[in-house]
């Protein structure tokens, strides 16, 4: 895999309110089929390189955050709809 870009600082707070509410979302990645399931938690490795813990029927299982295409909320009453993460790089 390519070395780790963090994604956009501003978008966390996408990625934390889906994982507050447990939305289940629709995931788009940047290579690969896209898939629904249910976000559970961020979580840092120790390398710095960030994931997002998600729930399927299959199982949890984590996606790497630039690997994110985009996340579409598919709960009725989500407070956002689809967002898209891909090139958004954090600035710190």
């Amino acid at each position: 895999m390519n070395a780790y870009r963090p994604l956009n600082c501003d978008l966390h707070d996408y990625l934390e309110i889906a994982c507050m509410h447990g939305y289940r979302l629709q995931i788009e990645l940047l290579d690969g089929p896209g898939f629904a399931a249910r976000a559970l938690t961020t979580r840092t490795a120790p390398s710095k390189e960030e994931f997002l813990v998600l729930q399927t029927d299959n199982g949890q299982f984590e996606v790497r955050l630039d690997q994110l295409l985009a996340i579409t909320p598919l709960d009725a009453n989500a407070r956002f709809g689809r967002i898209e993460l891909a090139g958004a790089a954090c600035s710190r």
